[in-house]
C-alpha cells in the first residue's frame, strides 16, 4: 500500500465532513466517536502477525478513547491495507451493544467502500452508529465533548 493511498480516498474535504458529522452524532447520545483510518501496518507489526483487529485495540488505546467519564468512547478504526473496518466500544457500552450490532455496522461500511464510496460509507457508518447509542446512550443535561472529533490519520 504505498504511504500516500490515504490521501487520494480521504481527502481534507473528506476528513472534514467527517468531523462534523462526528460532531452532530455526539449531540443526540452521550457517546463519544473517534474515526481512525491507517494506510498501512508498520513493518515489526506484520512481521509479528498483527492482525487489523488487534490494531484497533492498540489504536482504541493509544487515542485514549478509554478515558471517558461514562466508558462511552467508539472506535471506528479502518484499515486500508488490509481492507477491514473495525469498531472497539468502551466497556460502559459493550454492557449494552453487543458486538454482533458494531460487526454489522463494519460489515456494511466495508461494502461501500468495496465501490470506492469511503465517504458515504463512513457517514453511513456515523449514522447507524448514532441511532445504536441514541437508543441506549441518550444525552445528559450536560453532554460534554470529551474526546476530539478530528479523524486520525495514523502514521508509523
Amino acid at each position: 500500500m504505498p504511504p500516500w493511498r490515504w490521501r487520494l480516498l480521504f481527502p481534507q474535504k473528506t476528513l472534514n465532513e467527517i468531523e462534523k458529522a462526528i460532531e452532530r452524532s455526539e449531540l443526540q447520545h452521550g457517546g463519544e466517536l473517534r474515526f481512525a483510518v491507517e494506510n498501512a501496518l508498520a513493518p515489526g507489526q506484520v512481521w509479528r502477525g498483527l492482525s487489523a483487529r488487534q490494531r484497533a485495540l492498540e489504536v482504541f488505546s493509544n487515542l485514549r478513547i478509554w478515558d471517558t467519564e461514562g466508558n462511552s468512547g467508539v472506535l471506528i478504526y479502518l484499515s486500508l491495507a488490509d481492507r477491514e473496518v473495525h469498531i472497539i466500544a468502551d466497556r460502559g457500552i459493550a454492557k449494552c451493544v453487543a458486538q454482533v450490532e458494531w460487526d454489522a455496522i463494519a460489515k456494511a461500511m466495508q461494502e461501500e467502500f468495496r465501490r470506492s464510496d469511503f465517504l458515504s460509507g463512513t457517514l453511513q457508518g456515523i449514522e447507524r452508529i448514532t441511532s445504536l447509542l441514541a437508543t441506549y446512550f441518550p444525552p445528559d443535561a450536560d453532554n460534554p465533548n470529551e474526546l476530539s472529533n478530528e479523524p486520525v490519520v495514523v502514521k508509523y
